[in-house]
């Protein structure tokens, strides 16, 4: 098969370069066109508590490549016996034996194998050895900086949600299935669609969105709340709340993509629910002059 490893999350234009490059040639070897990634994260496992913000669900990111043209992707289970791997037995027991590798897409700064010994000199020692393919990707730059996922978590965190969508090649999602909250929002004239978030966010905020409903594509515009909650709770787990604009049907369990477009204010704690509410009805008024004023 026709390989590249990596994260790949968001799966962002420098990712999409890469993928573009491993179609092209997995066609002209005529092999499968083939991902191996690893779940969770690395970092996460090492280092969970500091662990960079995830821009994709791993459901997200398999979607996403597959639109790329990638017909199998690999989710390697990341724990303690992948992370105690040499470098050299990864090559010959993951890649050459496991998956049948006969062509491997990396960039040129690609580490791997216990204590990241393993680097691109390895695998051309192990190319030349095992008789597989080799070649190394060059950094992808947009106005002299590299593309990368912490540049677009970066500008996530910092609301500029224009900057993120040109690093990654589209609009920021988040998606999830709508699960039962604490009906606060109709209880303020205001319901929203919950989804749970596992791990925290990359941003933080009150937004103009649009929700796509998996099951008919339906672009629903509304205004969402990423965050903690404070003036409810304190400490709250993080979660998403989308109010969707002219809307009466029951969304429990459907699954749900939202397209942040406009950052409307940071989340802020209010004297009571009446000031929350008050807060609220401004926040659904601006994001409806947004979509307004762009179509």
């Amino acid at each position: 098969m026709g390989l590249t490893i990596g994260n790949f999350d968001g799966v962002h234009r420098g990712h999409r370069a890469m993928l573009q490059r491993l179609v092209e040639k997995a066609r002209e070897l005529k092999l499968p066109c083939s991902v191996l990634t690893f779940e969770p994260h690395p970092r996460e496992f090492f280092s969970p508590s500091n662990a960079p913000a995830r821009l994709t669900r791993l459901r997200e990111k398999l979607e996403l490549l597959a639109e790329a043209g990638v017909e199998r992707t690999h989710v390697l289970r990341f724990g303690a016996d992948l992370a105690a791997l040499a470098a050299e037995r990864f090559v010959e027991e993951v890649l050459v034996r496991g998956l049948g590798m006969r062509w491997l897409l990396v960039g040129r700064d690609f580490r791997f194998g216990a204590r990241r010994a393993g680097d691109f000199a390895l695998l051309e020692a192990a190319a030349r050895s095992r008789g597989f393919g080799l070649e190394a990707m060059g950094d992808v730059l947009d106005a002299g900086q590299r593309i990368s996922s912490s540049g677009v978590r970066a500008a996530l965190a910092a609301g500029d949600l224009a900057g993120a969508a040109r690093w990654l090649g589209r609009d920021y999602t988040m998606s999830g299935r709508v699960v039962h909250g604490e009906r606060l929002g109709r209880t303020l004239g205001f319901p929203t669609a919950n989804i749970a978030l596992r791990r925290p966010p990359p941003l933080a905020g009150i937004f103009a969105v649009e929700a796509e409903l998996e099951e008919t594509h339906a672009a629903l515009r509304g205004v969402a709340s990423v965050g903690r909650r404070p003036t409810v709770r304190d400490n709250a787990p993080p979660l998403l709340e989308v109010h969707v604009f002219d809307w009466e049907g029951n969304l429990y369990g459907r699954h749900l993509k939202v397209k942040f477009l406009r950052k409307l204010r940071e989340e802020k704690k209010y004297d009571g629910l009446e000031a929350l509410r008050s807060a609220i009805a401004q926040d659904v008024a601006q994001a409806k002059d947004y979509f307004r004023k762009h179509g």
